[in-house]
């Protein structure tokens, strides 16, 4: 079985405690179009997120962090440990523009790394990736010894690059990897999604 999950990230202050993950964005909310590109993918989809309730009705399993306090690296922790799958497609709850043609692509790159990371003129995006489950040991003793840093447990990791040039194909509008995490981010989403949208 091959298994994705999206990570829902903290607790939404600049949103007022509204989930990102159900944001509007369009006729959709964000979590909507994360479910529809992932599911073309992948046999299960589900979310990592400590507020089961929220996100009861959307037909998914919920798995909560199992290492509290990790932040974004605890969200990648419980993703590994909440699959049944020797490899896992990470994605963030925050990223609309994500599509099934790269997700596609991210998967079947080389299966032998630890991770397959993309990686753009902004650096590593760890929090769309594809990881092996044994990094949740590595994961695990990092956070022991207080390295919450999730690139940094990337660069310990034997990765799989995608670099610039495999992910312009897939990028024509720079918005692949867009992440909203204010309100501001939230009002450009909308008009993006307006313009693709006509």
């Amino acid at each position: 079985m091959s298994t994705a999950a999206i990570l829902a990230g903290g607790r939404a202050r600049r949103f007022r405690g509204r989930p990102k993950l159900l944001l509007p964005l369009g006729d959709r909310r964000i979590v909507d179009r994360l479910l529809a590109v992932l599911r073309p993918v992948v046999d299960q989809v589900f979310i990592v997120a400590n507020d089961r309730a929220t996100y009861a009705g959307l037909g998914v399993p919920v798995h909560p962090d199992v290492l509290g306090g990790a932040g974004p690296l605890g969200g990648v922790h419980a993703a590994l440990r909440g699959s049944r799958s020797p490899r896992t497609l990470v994605v963030a709850g925050d990223m609309p523009f994500l599509s099934t043609a790269f997700l596609d692509r991210l998967w079947r790159a080389d299966r032998a790394a630890e991770v397959t990371i993309p990686r753009t003129d902004d650096g590593y995006q760890p929090l769309c990736a594809c990881y092996r489950a044994t990094c949740a040991s590595l994961i695990e003793r990092r956070v022991a010894a207080g390295k919450l840093r999730t690139i940094a447990a990337v660069e310990a990791m034997r990765r799989h690059e995608m670099g610039a040039d495999v992910i312009a194909p897939f990028d024509p509008d720079g918005t692949l990897f867009f992440n909203v995490n204010t309100p501001a981010d939230h009002a450009r989403a909308l008009a993006i999604a307006a313009y693709h949208g006509r």
